[in-house]
């Protein structure tokens, strides 16, 4: 079994009513506890609004982001695959309301400039 990060992107569907967006939040939670009792999921946590971005010379407040890419939680589902793992997030009741989560698998190696990353540059490809 691996661990996947899960990124909670976006905002509420603005035309969604406010009681509406609370009875998927409510069964979020459903599912969000029954998913930790039966091993699918570890814990995560929400984020607050505020954040610094920090950089070579740069401090500053954020985040900038467009809203739809805005990351509003975060937690780890369990799975064998990917594939199983976007299958387990697909059942998030969120979804429902505009929310999107990026499924990310982890990688427990050490950073090495030899071997392509995330970070690696398009020209060192």
């Amino acid at each position: 079994m691996n661990d996947y990060l899960v990124l909670s992107r976006g905002q509420w569907d603005a035309d969604a009513s406010p009681q509406a967006v609370q009875a998927v939040v409510d069964a979020f939670y459903v599912w969000y506890e029954k998913g930790l009792a039966d091993g699918r999921l570890k814990p995560g946590s929400r984020l607050e609004t505020g954040c610094r971005i920090v950089g070579r010379g740069l401090v500053t407040d954020g985040p900038f982001a467009e809203t739809k890419e805005w990351v509003g939680g975060y937690w780890f589902i369990v799975a064998e695959t990917l594939e199983q793992a976007a299958a387990i997030a697909a059942e998030n009741p969120c979804l429902q309301f505009g929310l999107s989560l990026e499924i990310r698998p982890l990688d427990g190696s050490r950073a090495d400039v030899a071997v392509q990353t995330n970070e690696t540059p398009a020209s060192w490809r």
